[in-house]
C-alpha cells in the first residue's frame, strides 16, 4: 500500500484532495487531527498541545506502517513536516522524537498542494498572508526527506486530476 501525504499551507484545498483521491482510488484517509485538536482548546494551543498532535500524528501512522490492505493507497492529509514548520515557526524548538520519525521515511509521495486556490478563513487558520513562504518552507523540508513530491495545483477538477496524474510517479 503507497502512503501518500498530502500537505502545503493551509487553505490549500488538503482536506477536499485527500477526500476526492480516497473515493476514486476507493482508499482510505486519515483526517487532520490538528484541526479537530485546536478546535477542542479553549485556550490558545501550546507546545505541550502541538507534542499531542504529533504523536497522534505518529500513532496513525504507525497504525498503517504495521497493517496489511488490499488498498493501493491511503492518503494522510497534512503530515509530520507541516507540524515540524508548525514547531519551528511557534516556538523554535523541534522535538527530537518528532525529527527522528521524520527521518524514518514513512511516506512514500508527497502531494504539495500550491497555495492557487483562493483563501478561506476560519477559527484555525493563522496565516493567510504568507501562504507562498509557508509553501516554500515545506518544499524545502521535503526535499531534505528525499522523497518524491509532486506540486498539486489547479481549480475544481483540475486539480484532483493534476493529483490522480501525479500518482504515476509510484509506477503502478
Amino acid at each position: 500500500m503507497f502512503k501518500i501525504a498530502i500537505t502545503g499551507p493551509e487553505s490549500t484545498g488538503k482536506t477536499a484532495l485527500a477526500k476526492q483521491l480516497a473515493d476514486y482510488f476507493q482508499s482510505p484517509w486519515v483526517p487532520e487531527y490538528a484541526r479537530e485538536y485546536v478546535e477542542n482548546l479553549t485556550v490558545p494551543y501550546t507546545y505541550d498541545d502541538v507534542c499531542n498532535i504529533a504523536r497522534k500524528q505518529i500513532q496513525e501512522e504507525l497504525f498503517y506502517e504495521n497493517s496489511v490492505s488490499n488498498n493501493k493507497f491511503v492518503f494522510f492529509d497534512t503530515d509530520l513536516i507541516l507540524t515540524k514548520v508548525w514547531f519551528s515557526y511557534c516556538f523554535n524548538v523541534i522535538p527530537d522524537f518528532l525529527t527522528d520519525r521524520i527521518k524514518s521515511g514513512f511516506f512514500d509521495l508527497y502531494l504539495l498542494c500550491a497555495p492557487d486556490l483562493e483563501w478561506e478563513p476560519d477559527p484555525v487558520r493563522e496565516h493567510g498572508g504568507d501562504r507562498d513562504y509557508f509553501f516554500d518552507w515545506y518544499r524545502a523540508e521535503i526535499e531534505q526527506t528525499g522523497k518524491p513530491y509532486v506540486v498539486v495545483n489547479g481549480i475544481g477538477d483540475q486539480r484532483l486530476q493534476n493529483a490522480i496524474d501525479a500518482l504515476a510517479v509510484l509506477k503502478l
